[in-house]
């Protein structure tokens, strides 16, 4: 028989959304909670992203959680191994390894409106839980386009969050698909050892310098022996991150002089004309992801890279064919294309109240109370939810924030008492997302003319903040009830009053 568990939380996923939630919980003095992880291992998207030469673009004293300060970190802007290494250390400081419950992909997530649980089916058992927390994250399934023939390649294919480390590229003739933030650390990491590098371009994104070192020494003994530094370079790098936001935000224009600087750079390291016009966006600075790479343009300015500006169309064989109709021949492709951000796949298997998936519910748009709560999901949130995105700064603040939510969330069940639960009025959703979206319409990322992965089919901004970092932790920090139904298990029916509604409807059944 397949075993059943229930625990007060359950919380979906172990990256930076799901370990800070569990050890949120553990903070709180909740110990009643698992940790549902689809992976072997702990670390999200740290885990599943293992291409030459992955790094962050945030600082690491800033991609880090505030209650666990790394006085080790070897970079200012640290590599895959080690951020994946940190979050193995929190995992273990905190006490979360007893509550994993790794290899257990969630297949479907049901709300019991009688019983006012949710009911959990997992490729390994089954559990129910009072409240869940979905903390799966945007950057969890990679998105690969619709290619007319790209089943029949003969090569080898991939995404970059699918590695294949088992592959060779010595000497390959590669296509990368894409200049995204993923791409633009891959090419430069395999450029010196592929035969032939062809980068399909659909769009040239804006790069600036990167400037990373190594951290000293002295450096790491300062931050070990005097913690204080460590907070107060924490907090440096926040406070310049949060005056460049109105930039963003209010008044895109201000962008220009970043904008020069971006095409100094650029110059600096192209010196081919025609490709250095390949490579120099015409929209707005900021208007997708700012890139740092002090590699990315020396590695494409090399004579066994090609850049194809248009998108990939079809693949004939060996053969892939530009939407421009340039040919070339390759024997790997290698997809930087993403992943499915605006349509979450785990939406698909989140049943609410009315019977409706939250895929259903969001189909004209993702929108939650504060990136938390969405009309018809009692006693669901999401960490990471919609419009929490960042287009400047750590997703680790934006993460902290929605854990003082969570908690004082679970706090207002506690007040209550009983079988309660908390389902956001559909009203409050729609004051939140109309606010918003309001709010959205002057920032570089909608009137910067350009098209990004920020953007859904309705071509409407769902996934970042409008707005500072304080300004949302203010947002969030404590639950409103009056935006919010209380809703209260059904009392069960007594002996006599059954008998008496069952002789009443037979009285009308014969009428």
């Amino acid at each position: 028989m397949a075993k059943h568990e229930h625990v007060r939380v359950a919380v979906i996923g172990s990256g930076f959304g799901g370990l800070g939630a569990a050890v949120r919980l553990r903070r709180e003095g909740i110990t009643d909670f698992v940790v549902l992880e689809r992976a072997d291992s702990v670390g999200g998207t740290w885990r599943d992203n293992s291409y030459p030469g992955c790094a962050c673009d945030v600082p690491s004293h800033l991609y880090s959680f505030s209650f666990a300060p790394n006085p080790d970190w070897p970079r200012t802007f640290s590599g895959q191994r080690h951020i994946r290494a940190y979050l193995e250390h929190v995992t273990d400081t905190f006490g979360i390894r007893p509550h994993l419950r790794l290899g257990h992909e969630v297949r479907k997530m049901t709300w019991d409106s009688e019983a006012l649980r949710w009911e959990i089916e997992t490729g390994q058992g089954s559990f129910s839980a009072d409240v869940v927390v979905s903390a799966t994250g945007p950057l969890s399934d990679p998105k690969i386009p619709d290619i007319e023939g790209l089943a029949e390649f003969p090569g080898k294919v991939f995404h970059s969050a699918r590695w294949d480390h088992d592959y060779d590229l010595t000497g390959k003739r590669v296509a990368m698909i894409g200049t995204g933030a993923s791409a633009i650390q891959i090419v430069p990491a395999i450029q010196p050892r592929v035969g032939k590098l062809t980068l399909f371009q659909r769009t040239p994104p804006w790069v600036m310098r990167r400037m990373d070192r190594a951290i000293s020494g002295p450096e790491r003994w300062l931050h070990r022996a005097l913690p204080v530094t460590g907070t107060l370079r924490r907090g440096l790098l926040w406070g310049i991150r949060e005056l460049q936001v109105g930039a963003f935000t209010k008044h895109p224009n201000e962008l220009g002089l970043v904008e020069k600087l971006a095409k100094a750079n650029i110059a600096k390291s192209i010196k081919d004309p025609v490709l250095r016009a390949k490579l120099t966006p015409s929209y707005r600075i900021g208007c997708k992801r700012i890139l740092l790479s002090s590699t990315y343009y020396p590695a494409v300015a090399q004579p066994n890279v090609d850049v194809v500006a248009a998108g990939l169309r079809e693949v004939r064989g060996s053969t892939l064919v530009a939407a421009d109709g340039t040919e070339t021949e390759v024997d790997a492709i290698i997809f930087g294309t993403g992943f499915h951000v605006t349509d979450m796949p785990i939406a698909e298997r989140v049943v609410g109240a009315e019977g409706k998936t939250l895929a259903e519910t969001w189909k004209g748009g993702m929108e939650a109370l504060r990136g938390a709560t969405a009309a018809g999901f009692p006693n669901f949130m999401t960490v990471i939810g919609p419009n929490t995105g960042l287009g400047n700064s750590s997703m680790i603040l934006m993460i902290e924030s929605q854990l003082n939510y969570m908690a004082d969330y679970l706090r207002q069940l506690d007040v209550l008492g009983g079988r309660a639960a908390l389902a956001v009025r559909p009203s409050a959703v729609g004051a939140w997302n109309r606010k918003v979206q309001a709010r959205m319409e002057r920032t570089v990322w909608k009137a910067g003319g350009c098209e990004s992965w920020y953007l859904d089919s309705n071509g409407r901004n769902t996934t970042l903040w409008p707005g500072t970092t304080g300004e949302f932790r203010r947002e969030t920090r404590q639950v409103d009830l009056s935006e919010y139904e209380v809703v209260r298990a059904p009392k069960p029916v007594k002996p006599a009053a059954a008998k008496t509604r069952a002789a009443t409807r037979k009285q009308e059944a014969a009428q």
